[in-house]
This record gives C-alpha cells, sequence and structure tokens, in this order.
C-alpha cells in the first residue's frame, strides 16, 4: 500500500488520495462521521495525519498496513474502555482492523465525547 506519510500531505484529501481505492473508503467514512459529531471543528493535517482541531487537538486519524488508527486522547480512550474491548488500544489509541466494518456509531460517541471535552475547557 501506498503511504501518505513519507512526505506532508497538502491536506486531508491529499491524504486520503494517497491510499489504494478500498483503504479511501475507510478513511472518508471516519472523516464523515467526525465531521457530523464535530460540525465546527476545523480539518487540517498534523503530525502528517487528518486532524480535527476545536479549541487545540480534537481526534486523528490514520490508515496504517492492517488498521485504521483513530486518536482521541488518552481521556476517549479511558473513557470508552469498555466499549473498546475488541479493539487494540493504547493509551490515546484505537486501532480499527481495515477487514472488519468501521464501528462509526461508536466513533461518534467519543467524537462528541471530545468535543463536550474541549468545549469545556474554553468555559474554564
Amino acid at each position: 500500500m501506498k503511504s501518505a506519510r513519507t512526505k506532508e500531505p497538502a491536506d486531508v484529501d491529499a491524504y486520503i488520495a494517497a491510499f489504494p481505492k478500498e483503504v479511501q473508503t475507510l478513511l472518508t467514512q471516519m472523516r464523515r462521521t467526525i465531521r457530523s459529531a464535530a460540525p465546527e471543528a476545523r480539518e487540517a493535517i498534523s503530525y502528517r495525519i487528518p486532524t480535527f482541531k476545536l479549541n487545540g487537538n480534537l481526534v486523528h486519524f490514520a490508515a496504517f498496513k492492517d488498521h485504521i488508527g483513530f486518536f482521541p486522547t488518552s481521556s476517549g480512550v479511558s473513557a470508552f474502555r469498555k466499549d473498546l474491548t475488541r479493539y487494540k488500544t493504547a493509551r490515546g489509541t484505537i486501532q480499527f482492523p481495515l477487514d472488519q466494518p468501521l464501528p462509526l456509531d461508536l466513533v461518534k460517541k467519543i467524537t462528541l465525547f471530545r468535543v463536550k471535552e474541549n468545549t469545556g475547557k474554553r468555559r474554564s
């Protein structure tokens, strides 16, 4: 698989376009799901991967050889620990295998959680 990680993509469209069609479909699903949960967030490329920003980094996502990575920060992972038992996780990372449907409802819930966190920071 081609990798968009060898150089900084110009934007999220360019990042997605660098992958095979099957992976592009998954990345587009992630993008739309995050956008629906965070319509006020701004898209960017950060750390060479697609990022949504709302009062700072909200969530990131990326394609890898065997999975789609979703990066909702450590709080986003720990708050949904029970829902994530079937996925490989680390401190701020969730891995969704390429050979399984993406859990888009869960991605939306986690993104909504992160929106509340980031907009709550602004009020502090």
